[in-house]
């Protein structure tokens, strides 16, 4: 047995965490691999960063792609120095059971966003599990990454009828990962900037390049994360090592913070 209580102490997510626990103990249990359902990108962290230092468990994230936020977790026993037990060799290269879908239809006069898909998937009997990550493309839809028994319910479900998207009907086609039109990203960028204070709404304005006023009104409506958590204080005040998530525009991390000659802060950071 795992040592449950102590990986679970002071954890961000203790739910999400204990579930991952459980597989992890079936995978060690049954000398076979598990692949738990699709998690957040703070959940899938914490998981790595404390599973991943046990000497008999291997942890392996998989997204679906590289910069994915949503990935499912392999656990597999390890045997013996640089021997695993379960998986096949080269099963960390191997495809993990993710499978890529395309949401079709005409957004032009019902504009959509991922949230409108999410809530129409949701609602059609998938599990927040189920779902990797998932991005609009304009008005033509979104693309989708799932499960492959997800894939197969929504596949079979659009015989009886389309998925409705808002009120928006889409069609749902299986691709390959190859197929899939990726959402931009930025290349890791250093930022150097010096501001009045080291409050959230001005070191995220400068660090994501949005006014002041924008990146407070981002903050009330919940789209801004500090160190993952749910944050809703424009005045909340940062260190270095905090680290920013906004939705759709990456993750921002304070390397450092040093006060200048006239009381002012000199901030380092990185964005990703």
């Amino acid at each position: 047995m795992l040592p449950r209580q102590s990986l679970l102490d002071g954890s961000r997510a203790p739910t999400d965490l204990g579930a991952l626990i459980d597989q992890a103990e079936e995978a060690l249990r049954t000398w076979q691999p598990r692949w738990s359902p699709f998690v957040a990108a703070a959940v899938a962290e914490e998981a790595e960063e404390r599973l991943g230092q046990l000497t008999e468990l291997t942890v392996t994230a998989r997204g679906g792609w590289p910069q994915a936020e949503r990935s499912r977790l392999c656990f597999s026993r390890r045997t013996g120095e640089g021997e695993e037990a379960g998986p096949p060799a080269g099963e960390a290269e191997a495809p993990a059971p993710i499978t890529a879908l395309e949401l079709a239809g005409n957004f032009l006069f019902d504009p959509a966003d991922a949230s409108d898909f999410r809530n129409a998937l949701l609602a059609a009997g998938a599990e927040p599990g189920d779902l990797g990550d998932l991005w609009v493309r304009g008005d033509r839809g979104a693309q989708l990454l799932a499960t492959p028994e997800l894939a197969e319910r929504l596949l079979e479900q659009q015989n009886q009828g389309p998925l409705l998207v808002r009120t928006v009907p889409v069609q749902i086609e299986r691709l390959s990962l190859e197929q899939l039109q990726f959402p931009s990203r930025r290349a890791p960028r250093r930022l150097s900037s010096v501001e009045a204070s080291c409050r959230l709404d001005a070191v995220a304005s400068a660090g994501f390049g949005l006014s002041r006023s924008r990146m407070v009104a981002l903050i009330r409506a919940g789209a801004v994360r500090l160190n993952w958590a749910a944050v809703s204080s424009p005045s909340r005040e940062l260190v270095a090592g905090d680290r920013i998530q906004l939705d759709n525009r990456g993750e921002l991390t304070i390397e450092a913070v040093e006060p200048t000659k006239r009381e002012r802060w000199r901030l380092v950071m990185l964005r990703r």
